[in-house]
């Protein structure tokens, strides 16, 4: 079997699919490893290094994609503009692709995956079990946007974050709001207590109270009388219009006193939740921030832009996308293990074999000899017929 590695071309991202360490366990199962020349660039990793690890280094893309049985990726395949052709259309037929896809979403490359019998799978599909742990990439990635989150939203506010008994008196500390507390916002919560902060956190989960709490923040809560925002697989779901009363007028008091404000709310594959308003932006002082990590499914600030800084009369709204590519070298390390994870559990022997009655291969593909195999996605797409 040959697994190769294109260079990502999607504009600004530098993370890569394989590092040394992961070709090496590839060719250990008699799998041939083809990466694109600079595809680990930007994640500072020379051509030399994956050579050294057994890997082909190969100049030509359209050979690369051609005589692929597996590809792997970090983001949706898109239209390759240098070459005027999509990275689906240069694939083999009926091979294997995986890569962060939201398939609700990225629809036009679900479809050409599908005509072209190409069996895709989706690190944001992988199921979050106890077995499917090393395998899930949305919380690796998360965990770094969430520890970096802080820093560049610490870097646009105008004060420090701890407390400083200083000989010209007393800084207070900074106040920082983290909304949801996943993955990402408990290592925002985390990473702003180190750096001496004050933090509150608010989740539509009231059981993320304890570990939010166990972190040395204040839970944000709203009464319920449910569990109105708990759904399937540990995310969080859409909540009652009651409840979004409720939560909009005590978050409006609490954004309204902080320096920093980290949203984390998204649901996979679908727009992201609209929680703070223009009303309550307004209601901020000059010189505070809103981390906006939603941004690529459209933001939890209705005046974000998405893969934009803006500056709103002193009040900044950053929706810069993929903020887990400004650390690249553990971006790409995780990343990698997480693929490496799912793919040699999908080829024990060096050979793709696909057990449709393994709850992590079935639910992670979403397309397979010309069919649509999520449901989620098939909704998706019939919604658009």
């Amino acid at each position: 079997m040959i697994i190769s590695i294109p260079k990502e071309i999607t504009p600004g991202e530098s993370r890569v699919a394989i590092i040394p360490a992961t070709v090496k366990e590839y060719i250990k199962k008699g799998i041939t490893v083809k990466i694109e020349t600079g595809a680990g660039q930007g994640s500072f990793i020379t051509d030399e290094e994956y050579k050294s690890a057994g890997a082909e280094i190969i100049s030509n893309i359209n050979d690369l994609y051609a005589n692929s049985d597996f590809i792997l990726k970090v983001n949706s395949p898109i239209m390759n503009q240098a070459l005027d052709i999509h990275e689906v259309d240069m694939m083999k037929e009926g091979s294997a692709f995986v890569s962060f896809f939201q398939t609700t979403i990225d629809k036009d490359a679900v479809q050409k995956l599908t005509e072209k019998k190409i069996t895709g799978f989706s690190m944001h599909l992988v199921p979050r079990t106890t077995l499917a742990q090393k395998m899930d990439a949305l919380s690796s990635q998360s965990n770094i946007a969430g520890y970096k989150a802080v820093l560049l939203g610490a870097s646009h506010i105008g004060k420090y974050m701890p407390l400083l008994m200083t000989a010209a008196g007393t800084i207070q500390p900074a106040k920082v709001l983290v909304i949801g507390a996943g993955v990402a916002g408990l290592q925002a919560i985390a990473t702003a207590k180190r750096l001496g902060s004050q933090v509150e956190a608010f989740d539509v989960r009231p059981i993320v109270k304890e570990q939010v709490e166990s972190l040395g923040a204040k839970f944000v809560e709203v009464p319920a009388d449910d569990d109105d925002g708990v759904g399937e697989g540990g995310y969080a779901k859409e909540t009652s219009d009651a409840y979004k009363q409720k939560q909009a007028e005590l978050l409006k008091v609490h954004i309204s006193k902080s320096d920093l404000v980290i949203t984390t709310a998204l649901i996979p594959g679908r727009p992201a939740p609209k929680i703070i308003t223009k009303d309550m932006v307004n209601g901020m002082h000059g010189g505070s921030v809103i981390m906006d990590l939603a941004s690529e499914n459209g933001g939890n600030c209705e005046l974000t832009k998405p893969g934009e800084i803006i500056n709103l009369n002193g009040i900044i709204i950053d929706g810069s996308f993929n903020i887990p590519g400004t650390m690249p070298i553990h971006a790409s390390q995780v990343y990698s293990k997480n693929v490496s994870a799912l793919v040699n559990y999908m080829c024990p022997e060096g050979e793709l074999k696909l057990d449709m009655d393994d709850e992590i291969i079935s639910g992670s593909m979403f397309t397979h000899n010309g069919e649509i195999a999520d449901e989620r996605t098939a909704n998706a797409l019939k919604g658009d017929s």
